[in-house]
């Protein structure tokens, strides 16, 4: 199973589920599209959803006319349904963590959005936290949740946190060139996420 998701990511073959299409998730998307990878992107917000599917961005950093250009051809998929995890290969969440009033990240979205996948997952998927939070949240919050359906990390499934580091309106670093810092729940977990983001970004780093 992990080879064979090995070569559906080297064939770009593998389909990517981006949960959330804010300032963070929507340009990963493009960015996954820019080199040959098909996406569905899954939000909650219908409102964004219609906008998108009327070719209007609303991010700074990703221009109208590639949004049109990826839905008329297949490319991009957006939409409310979170069963379009069954037929995804890698999921990515990049839900927002607001602040609560005592500074710390409120990561009610990242529990629903995990919920949601537990609901549609299957074996050989990897699942990618991008979402800013505090150290933890992958092992102690999605974890747990994840592999009370009975599927095992690192063996059925594999999970992996990569923080999300972008600068809106930034026109020297984007999605592509800033370097990305990528975390595994077990070695093949950060071995298989190692291989997707090489795919897109220009220099990934390995941690524990």
């Amino acid at each position: 199973m992990h080879e064979k998701l090995r070569e559906k990511i080297l064939s770009k073959k593998a389909k990517i589920a981006i949960i959330g299409l804010g300032y963070v998730g929507l340009p990963l998307a493009m960015t996954f599209i820019g080199k040959g990878f098909k996406v569905y992107g899954i939000d909650v917000d219908k409102d964004r959803v219609d906008r998108l599917k009327n070719s209007k961005s609303y991010i700074l950093d990703v221009p109208s006319q590639d949004i049109k250009k990826a839905i008329s051809e297949g490319s991009l998929m957006v939409t409310t349904d979170f069963r379009n995890i069954k037929k995804s290969d890698a999921v990515i969440i990049c839900v927002p963590t607001p602040l609560y009033k005592t500074k710390e990240p409120d990561v009610s979205y990242i529990v629903s959005a995990v919920k949601n996948i537990k609901k549609h997952m299957r074996r050989g998927q990897i699942v990618v936290l991008e979402s800013t939070t505090y150290p933890g949240t992958t092992e102690e919050v999605i974890l747990p949740v994840l592999e009370s359906g009975g599927l095992k990390e690192g063996m059925d499934f594999y999970l992996a946190f990569s923080p999300e580091r972008i600068d809106p309106g930034n026109a020297r670093y984007n999605t592509k060139n800033t370097p990305k810092v990528i975390g595994g729940i077990s070695k093949n977990s950060t071995e298989i996420a190692m291989l997707l983001y090489r795919q897109v970004i220009d220099t990934v780093v390995p941690v524990s």
